[in-house]
């Protein structure tokens, strides 16, 4: 199975958007999901504070700032 990683903020509308097209394409092709509030380590702050929200597929970044549903969802395929 596929693993779908959001890197977010609280307050963040990109990230807001970025989730809802995530959460809709998990709806209709199947993989784990887990997002991560960057504002709880200093590390991740330092990389992604100005390119949020990023999206990483198996463990390789894929989408900054706007996630395209189409390519997500080839990506996602079994």
């Amino acid at each position: 199975m596929h693993r779908v990683t959001l890197y977010s903020r609280p307050g963040c509308h990109l990230c807001d958007d970025a989730r809802a097209v995530v959460l809709a394409v998990r709806d209709r092709h199947g993989f784990a999901f887990e997002e991560i509030d960057i504002t709880q380590d200093d590390v991740l702050l330092r990389d992604y504070a100005i390119r949020i929200p990023v999206v990483a597929v198996d463990g390789q970044e894929r989408f900054e700032i706007e996630v395209d549903a189409q390519r997500l969802g080839e990506l996602v395929r079994v």
